[in-house]
């Protein structure tokens, strides 16, 4: 298994989605970025502003990350 060094900060948790099919996000504001080792099959997208991780209990967390776009889509390709 492969794994990536990420630095992320803020982020936002999708929970699921509410019986109108909204999608139930929770927002956390964090003030540090801090790094963390993550499995390079658990991401499942990434963008100029948030990288998109899987959980084990289902949810989703949209991270924003502190790399370059331009370095982190080479590390991923």
């Amino acid at each position: 298994m492969k794994f990536i060094e990420l630095t992320l900060g803020s982020h936002i948790i999708s929970h699921g989605y509410d019986s109108n099919n909204k999608e139930i996000l929770e927002h956390v504001n964090v003030e540090t970025f801090s790094k963390k080792v993550v499995a390079v099959s658990r991401i499942k997208s990434l963008s100029e502003q948030y990288i998109l991780i899987d959980y084990l209990d289902g949810r989703w967390v949209y991270w924003e990350y502190k790399e370059a776009f331009k370095d982190l889509t080479k590390a991923l390709v």
